[in-house]
């Protein structure tokens, strides 16, 4: 039985697709290269984020390039992040989650300085027991270690809960975490790349949860 869920924020349950890409093209025409397609973004997306940007760059990145890189993207991340509207249905899905007497956390590999208050503008804060989003100033980690902790510090059994989320860095700390995986086809990778992982792949937030009582 699934008791709990853990949401994945990026993607999953805010559609930030266009300002993601904005981001990237930031970066990209700040090191000189010219603008990604969405789908060529898909084909290099890849955990740790070091790897895809030194792939799109074709270039390795010293401590001071890679810290550009995080600035740049998230500058114009910010500056965007405005125009994102959430997951289609979201509000009722996490309500529908609520209601069938399941908790649910939200944890995203976005800064927690950022994350909380955004969760809170779109008024979803309330629907759970814990926000976590990643310290420190700089990202693109894997989330298996923050996994864990979000797990422990709610103390959780792992093989009660699911982890919904939009890439295969999800699936690889459900998997190291000892939780299950649903992922959905509505963010940063393709959906060839999320059927390889071995979980359950779907269209939707919505079809993720129906998923869990089936």
């Amino acid at each position: 039985m699934t008791s709990h869920v853990v949401w994945d924020w990026n993607g999953t349950l805010l559609n930030d697709n266009h300002a993601v890409l904005a981001a990237v093209n930031e970066v990209c025409a700040g090191f000189g290269r010219a603008d990604l397609t969405w789908g060529e973004w898909q084909a290099a997306y890849a955990r740790p984020m070091r790897v895809s940007y030194e792939q799109i760059l074709e270039r390795t990145l010293n401590e001071e390039e890679w810290a550009q890189v995080d600035k740049l993207y998230h500058e114009r991340y910010d500056a965007i992040l405005h125009t994102c509207e959430l997951a289609t249905g979201a509000h009722d899905v996490l309500r529908a989650c609520t209601d069938s007497g399941r908790t649910q956390s939200l944890l995203s590999m976005w800064f927690h300085a950022r994350l909380t208050p955004t969760v809170e503008h779109y008024g979803l804060t309330s629907y759970f027991t814990r926000v976590d989003g990643l310290p420190g100033d700089v990202g693109g980690g894997s989330k298996a270690e923050s996994l864990l902790r979000h797990l422990e510090a709610q103390r959780l059994d792992p093989a009660s809960v699911v982890l919904i989320g939009d890439v295969v860095d999800d699936a690889q700390a459900a998997q190291a975490a000892g939780t299950r995986c649903v992922l959905v086809s509505t963010g940063a990778m393709t959906v060839a790349a999320l059927e390889a992982t071995g979980a359950p792949v779907t269209g939707s937030i919505a079809d993720a949860l129906q998923l869990l009582d089936t």
